[in-house]
């Protein structure tokens, strides 16, 4: 019988990560939105998201690394822990946000979003989250759905400033 691969391993991304995790980033804006693809806010990005990597405020991304290149990622995810105010079914008020899920489009569909994603949500968990939160794409919904994420009846609006 042949041997099964192993599950791929995510980790915590740091601060050497940030250029590819801006691509990722990117791979995941292309896929989403109909807008400007240019990269050019990238740059001034850059010193922002690696500060954020080193510190531990609040915000976590985890990563797998690219099985094939050598410095490069297969996958992101990145989440904040916010405060709001507390309720029944939450009375700490410690939320969870997933953002930035993307897959490297030459190692999807092995694993590696799931492995990133269970490790946020373990990361969740110890930062005392008691619910999670996020938007999905219709490609992403049944890695959500296979990992517990249920949808909600209202939308989400929002306010550009």
């Amino acid at each position: 019988m042949p041997l099964q691969p192993l599950p791929p391993h995510a980790r915590r991304a740091v601060p050497a990560d940030a250029a590819e995790v801006l691509r990722l980033r990117q791979v995941m804006i292309d896929a989403l939105f109909d807008a400007d693809t240019s990269t050019d806010w990238h740059r001034e990005s850059l010193p922002t998201l690696r500060a954020r990597l080193a510190a531990d405020d609040g915000f976590a991304a985890f990563v797998v690394d690219h099985p094939d290149r050598p410095g490069a990622l297969a996958a992101l995810v990145a989440g904040t822990v916010e405060y709001r105010i507390g309720r029944a079914t939450n009375p700490h008020g410690t939320t969870g946000t997933v953002f930035s899920v993307a897959t490297d489009p030459e190692t999807r569909r092995r694993g590696c979003a799931r492995a990133c994603m269970t490790v946020l949500l373990d990361w969740f968990r110890e930062q005392g989250a008691q619910r999670v939160q996020l938007t999905s794409s219709a490609a992403g919904s049944s890695l959500y759905a296979g990992l517990g994420f249920r949808p909600k009846p209202y939308p989400l609006l929002e306010l550009h400033l």
